[in-house]
C-alpha cells in the first residue's frame, strides 16, 4: 500500500477552484457533479471540445472564440480553437490596481516591486519603444537577461505586439548563447549589463562584442542595470542602436488598444537542452500556453487573486514563462535572482516565509540539498500562507516527499509535476481533491491522455515503460524553427509509436492513477536487457551523508552493459572499500541486486546543463569514446575531462 502523507480537509475541497469548476461544468454540460477526480479527468479525455471550451469559458478569457476544433488520430496536424483570437499580455495584465503585481529579491537581499498599475504602464511603454524601433509581428526578440522585473515587462510587451521571444539566462555562455539565437535571427537584443551568483559579481557586457560579431540579424540592443546597481557603460559599434532602459522611462505609453492575434499565433521560442546536439528551437503558440497555465495554476494548485507565488527557475526554463503566467490568475509573482543558498541553506525559504507566498516552486534536486544540509525550519517559520509547494525538474523521491512534511510544512499540498520545455506544462500534476502517497505524482493533468506504453506499444499498469499521450493538446509545440516539413517535430514526438506523443520519460502508473517518474529514458540502464530507472540508484544514494551529489550511467562492456556509480564525496571523506561495499549493500537491499554498479567511482565535478539537470547521456558517451556533440550546453564542460580515459573503467 502507498504510504499516505496528506489529505485535503472538507473544508479546502470545497474552498478549492477544482470544486468551483465542477459545479460549473456541471451546470453548464452534460457531467453529474462529483467530487472525484478519476471521475473529472474521464470527462475531460472523453469530451475534449466541451473540455477546452470549458476552460476558455470558466477563466474568462478576453478574446473572440470559436467552436471550431480538427481533432484527429493525426496529432501533429490536430488544431483548437480554430480562428479563435486572443492577445496574451492583455489576458495577464488584466488588473489595473495599485496592488502588488511583481516583487524581485536578489541573493543580496536587494528588493524591489511594482505595483499592476506600474506593470500596465511599463508594457505600454515598452511597445512605444518597440514600435520606434520598427519591431513588427513575427519579429523575435531576444533576451540575455537575470530574472528582474524588467524582462517580464519586456516579455509581456513582446507578445502584446505579437512579435515573437526569446530568452536565455546569463549563466550561459557566449557560445550557447549564439548557438541558439543565431537560429532565430532576433532584431532586438536585451542583455543585462551584470549578474551575481554566491557572492560574485559577473560582468556579461564584456561578451557583447562577441555576440553582435557572429548574429548579424541583432540591430539594436538594448542595456538594462542589475536591479539595486548603477549601469555599466558600454563602447559603442558601428551599425547597431543602442539604448538603456532609463530613455524608455521617458517615452509616452502606446494608447491602441490591444491587438487580437490568432489562438495559434507564435509566442516564444524555446529552448531543448542541446545535450545531443544543436539545441531545438521549440516555437509555442499563446492561446495553447494560456489555457494550459490557466488550468494548471488554478485547478491543480489551487491558485487564487492575491496569491503570491513564487519558483526558482532563471529565464532559460521553462519554468520561467510558467510562473509569468500566474499573473493571468491576478496573483502576484516573485522573482528570485542568485543562488539559492547564498550565506545559508534556509535562504528561499526565510523569503517566502517573509513574503507570504502561497505557492513555492522548487527543484527535486534543491530538496535533495535541503536534505544534505539538514534543514528543519517547521519550528522556526510558521509559512502561515504556504498552501501548495511544487517540485519538478528530476523525479523526487520519496525521501524528498517525506521531508518536506517532516521538515518544511505538515498540511500543505505536495505537487510533483512533470511535462518539459516541449509542452512549456504538464502532463502529470496534483490536484486538491487526493492524497498525496509518498514517491507519487497525483495524476494526469486534466484533458491529457496521458499513459505508460510497453516497447510494443500496449498500455500497461505497474510497471515501467515509456511517458506517452494518446491524443492532442493545446499547447503541443507549433513548430520547430527551421523545420519545413515538420521532420525534426516528428522525429523527436512521434518516431516511436505512430501518432502517439512519445516524451522521453521512464515511468509507471499505478492502478490508482498516480505516476513514478525514473528518469529520462536514454538514460534508463539496460543491464543483460533488463531496463532501470536511474533515479531508483539516486534516491539510495543520496541518504547517505558520505556522498555530495553522484552520477549513474551504463557503460557499454563485453557485449553488454554494466552500471558506473560516480559520486562527488562530502567534505571529509574519501572513497575506501569500505564506503564502496556499504553503498552496493544498500542499494542491493533498498532497489534490487541488479541495481548494484560494477564500479564505484570518485569524481570531483559532475556535469549539469544550465539548468542544473546532470547530464547522463554525455557521461555514458564520454566513457564509451564517443564524442559530445554539443559541449556549450553544459554549465560546467571541463568536468567532463575527468571522465576521459579513467584506469577503473578499462578492467
Amino acid at each position: 500500500m502507498p504510504k499516505k502523507l496528506w489529505e485535503p480537509s472538507k473544508a479546502l475541497i470545497k474552498n478549492s477552484n477544482l470544486f468551483n469548476y465542477e459545479k460549473f461544468i456541471s451546470k453548464n454540460y452534460k457531467y453529474k457533479f462529483s467530487r472525484n477526480y478519476k471521475k473529472l479527468l474521464n470527462w475531460s479525455l472523453k469530451n475534449p471540445k466541451d473540455f477546452w471550451n470549458s476552460i476558455w469559458k470558466y477563466f474568462e478569457i478576453k478574446g473572440i472564440k470559436t467552436n471550431q476544433f480538427k481533432l484527429t488520430k493525426d496529432l501533429i496536424n490536430s488544431k483548437f480553437f480554430i480562428n479563435s483570437k486572443l492577445n496574451f499580455a492583455e489576458n495577464l495584465l488584466a488588473k489595473n490596481s495599485n496592488q502588488k503585481a511583481v516583487t524581485f529579491i536578489s541573493e543580496n537581499g536587494y528588493r524591489e516591486q511594482k505595483s499592476w498599475k506600474e506593470l500596465n504602464i511599463n508594457v505600454k511603454k515598452i511597445i512605444t519603444f518597440y514600435k520606434n524601433l520598427n519591431i513588427k509581428e513575427k519579429d523575435r526578440i531576444a533576451a540575455y537577461t537575470p530574472n528582474q522585473i524588467e524582462t517580464v515587462e519586456f516579455f509581456l510587451s513582446a507578445s502584446a505586439i505579437g512579435s515573437i521571444w526569446s530568452s536565455c539566462s546569463p549563466d550561459f555562455g557566449v557560445p550557447g548563447v549564439i548557438e541558439r539565437f543565431s537560429q532565430i535571427k532576433p532584431k532586438l537584443l536585451i542583455i543585462t549589463d551584470k549578474y551575481f551568483y554566491n557572492g560574485k559579481e559577473i560582468n556579461v557586457l564584456d561578451r557583447l562584442p562577441k555576440i553582435l560579431n557572429k548574429i548579424k540579424s541583432i540591430k539594436s540592443v538594448l542595456i538594462l542595470n542589475y536591479p539595486g546597481k548603477k549601469i555599466k557603460k558600454i563602447k559603442k559599434t558601428k551599425n547597431i542602436k543602442f539604448f538603456y532602459y532609463e530613455e524608455i522611462k521617458k517615452l509616452r505609453p502606446d494608447k491602441n488598444k490591444f491587438r487580437k492575434f490568432d489562438f495559434d499565433h507564435e509566442l516564444a521560442i524555446l529552448y531543448s537542452s542541446g545535450t545531443t546536439g544543436k539545441p531545438k528551437c521549440i516555437c509555442h503558440r499563446s492561446g495553447g500556453v494560456l489555457l494550459q497555465h490557466l488550468k494548471e495554476h488554478q485547478l491543480h494548485c489551487n491558485i487564487k487573486p492575491k496569491d503570491n507565488v513564487f519558483y526558482f527557475t532563471t529565464c532559460g526554463w521553462m519554468m520561467w514563462n510558467w510562473l509569468i503566467t500566474a499573473l493571468a490568475s491576478k496573483a502576484s509573482i516573485l522573482l528570485y535572482d542568485g543562488f539559492p543558498m547564498y550565506k545559508s541553506p534556509e535562504l528561499l525559504l526565510n523569503i517566502a516565509d517573509k513574503e507570504n507566498v502561497t505557492l513555492f516552486g522548487i527543484s527535486a534536486k534543491y530538496i535533495d540539498q535541503l536534505i544534505k544540509q539538514k534543514v528543519n525550519i517547521k519550528k522556526k517559520l510558521k509559512l502561515e500562507s504556504l498552501k501548495t509547494i511544487c517540485s519538478t525538474g528530476s523525479p523526487l523521491s520519496s525521501d524528498g516527499f517525506e521531508f518536506v512534511y517532516k521538515n518544511i510544512k505538515k498540511d500543505v499540498h505536495l505537487a510533483s509535476i512533470s511535462g518539459g520545455t516541449d509542452i512549456v506544462s504538464c502532463f502529470v500534476n496534483g490536484n486538491i481533491y487526493s492524497a498525496v502517497n509518498s514517491g507519487e505524482i497525483q495524476n494526469n493533468g486534466l484533458g491529457m491522455d496521458t499513459a505508460v506504453f510497453s516497447e510494443k506499444g500496449k498500455s500497461i499498469l505497474n510497471k515501467k515503460g515509456e511517458l506517452i499521450c494518446k491524443s492532442a493538446f493545446p499547447s503541443m509545440p507549433l513548430k520547430f524553427w527551421n523545420d519545413p516539413g515538420k521532420n525534426k517535430y516528428k522525429k523527436a514526438y512521434f518516431s516511436k509509436f505512430r501518432n502517439i506523443w512519445y516524451h522521453g520519460d521512464y515511468a509507471e502508473r499505478k492502478n490508482n492513477g498516480s505516476y513514478i517518474i525514473y528518469g529520462r529514458s536514454d538514460a534508463t540502464l539496460n543491464p543483460g536487457g533488463v531496463r532501470l530507472g536511474t533515479a531508483e540508484i539516486y534516491s539510495v544514494v543520496e541518504k547517505f551523508k558520505e556522498v555530495k551529489e553522484s552520477i549513474v550511467v551504463g557503460q557499454s562492456w563485453d557485449n553488454d552493459v554494466r552500471i558506473i556509480l560516480f559520486v562527488v564525496l562530502s567534505k571529509n571523506y574519501k572513497l575506501n572499500e569500505k564506503l564502496s561495499a556499504k553503498l552496493k549493500k544498500t542499494i542491493r537491499y533498498e532497489a534490487s541486486p541488479r541495481h548494484v554498479p560494477s564500479k564505484i567511482i570518485e569524481v570531483k565535478d559532475i556535469p549539469r546543463t544550465k539548468n542544473g539537470k546532470i547530464v547522463e547521456v554525455a557521461v555514458k558517451n564520454i566513457i564509451d569514446g564517443m564524442k559530445i556533440k554539443n559541449i556549450q550546453a553544459l554549465s560546467n564542460p571541463s568536468a567532463l575531462n575527468e571522465y576521459k580515459n579513467l584506469k577503473e573503467l578499462k578492467s
